[in-house]
């Protein structure tokens, strides 16, 4: 059974369709990027699973439970097993980066604070950021914050992580250590739903790429396949618009 499972997934932003009939599994411990160009839905798809945008259609599984979107105890339930970190970081300016990772498990989840704080501990030393635990947000760059974000959203033990564009309110700079990151985290056996508009990235790290387009994954494989041998010419027109910016697909 798929850790993840998406089917029929259709949602609207008021009269406008933004996803249109959605399957797409993704097993335990896998990691799924999506693609696509702007306004195909990918971003929406994440805010749908999480339950910011309730579903018009369809269902959504996770871990073999069924997510009730309607029904509040399901959704909080879900949203116990998933994390999403968004382009924007969303720290606490007036905590320290210790504090910022270790509030929500002591005091929505009302886990032990000496547990918590060595979890959260080892996870900023993990990316990076050991030297970091008493700076406030406005101490740090932009990276360090994302990277502040990204640990945050481990702390809470998720059994889904989802990443939202989370390079693209970066300095080109920044960008290389966030990915770094992210990449440390994928050998960890976490399942990870990426959106990223960083290609390079997307095929060197993930295991399959679904390209979306108007609201539907018009193809999924593994990333030689969608960005070298692309079957679907809506996906084959986008990866040659890439390579002719690039001479690689990113």
């Amino acid at each position: 059974m798929a850790h993840l499972d998406i089917r029929g997934l259709s949602a609207r932003y008021g009269k406008v369709a933004v996803l249109d009939g959605i399957d797409l599994s993704v097993e335990r411990g896998e990691i799924v990027s999506l693609i696509g160009p702007s306004g195909s839905g990918k971003s929406t798809l994440l805010r749908v699973i999480t339950g910011l945008l309730r579903p018009e259609h369809g269902g959504v599984t996770l871990a073999g439970q069924s997510i009730d979107y309607a029904d509040r105890r399901s959704l909080k339930a879900a949203r116990d097993r998933m994390a999403i970190v968004f382009q924007q970081y969303n720290l606490f300016g007036n905590m320290t980066v210790l504090k910022n990772v270790t509030v929500a498990p002591v005091t929505i989840k009302k886990r032990d604070r000496r547990e918590v704080d060595a979890e959260a501990r080892a996870l900023l030393d993990k990316v990076g950021l050991g030297d970091k635990l008493d700076a406030y947000p406005d101490q740090l760059s932009g990276g360090q914050q994302q990277r502040v974000a990204i640990a945050r959203a481990l702390c809470l033990k998720p059994d889904l992580l989802l990443l939202d564009e989370v390079t693209s309110a970066l300095d080109p700079e920044r960008v290389s250590e966030v990915l770094d990151t992210i990449r440390l985290l994928a050998s960890g056996q976490i399942t990870m739903l990426i959106v990223s508009h960083e290609m390079s990235f997307v095929r060197d790290v993930s295991h399959r790429v679904a390209f979306m387009a108007d609201g539907k994954v018009q193809e999924i494989g593994p990333p030689d396949q969608i960005f070298d041998a692309p079957t679907v010419t809506r996906t084959r027109d986008f990866v040659g618009k890439i390579s002719r910016r690039s001479p690689n697909p990113g």
